[in-house]
């Protein structure tokens, strides 16, 4: 599609017809911002552990919070491209993550070591949860398996995630 702005011609991208309806767009991509939100705040808290994690478990702890922090930054592009496949704008900003996150920021909180798993721990389980309400919405309320089936393997990804954090901290009963 083109359009002509003050006599310059510049290339849009039209809307997708992909089978939903305007609403159920409207829809997913409130779920798809609301999720991008939620993996920037947890990216963040990731990295921040990751430079400021000290003790007995720095290695591995440094080691383990960089592989996941990373492993995000592409689920965030992934993310953010699956708003864009749907056709509307993606949020940015931080100032629009933070409105739109279900995570709390915890600025200049840093815990020990096993603290800071655990609260990795919650923020991956928090996100799991959201997730599996999500999917069944996308799927059955905004007609949208595509989404569906994207938001289920990222369910499998922050299961593995937290199953990692969690036998740092899981002790064991003899």
């Amino acid at each position: 599609m083109t359009v002509r702005t003050n006599g310059t011609k510049l290339t849009t991208t039209p809307t997708p017809d992909l089978g939903l309806s305007e609403a159920n767009v409207q829809g997913v991509a409130a779920i798809l911002n609301r999720l991008l939100a939620d993996e920037h705040v947890l990216y963040m808290r990731l990295r921040n552990y990751h430079w400021n994690v000290v003790g007995m478990a720095f290695g591995p702890l440094h080691a383990l919070f960089q592989t996941q922090y990373e492993a995000l930054a592409l689920d965030i592009d992934d993310i953010a491209e699956r708003i864009r496949m749907l056709g509307p704008a993606v949020p940015g900003t931080l100032t629009e993550m933070l409105q739109l996150t279900t995570l709390t920021e915890r600025p200049g909180d840093l815990p020990e070591d096993i603290a800071m798993v655990a609260q990795l721990v919650a923020d991956h389980e928090a996100i799991i949860r959201n997730l599996r309400r999500d999917l069944r919405a996308c799927d059955e309320q905004y007609d949208d398996m595509g989404t569906s089936d994207f938001l289920t393997m990222l369910v499998e990804k922050h299961e593995k995630m937290a199953w990692l954090l969690r036998a740092h901290i899981e002790q064991r009963v003899a």
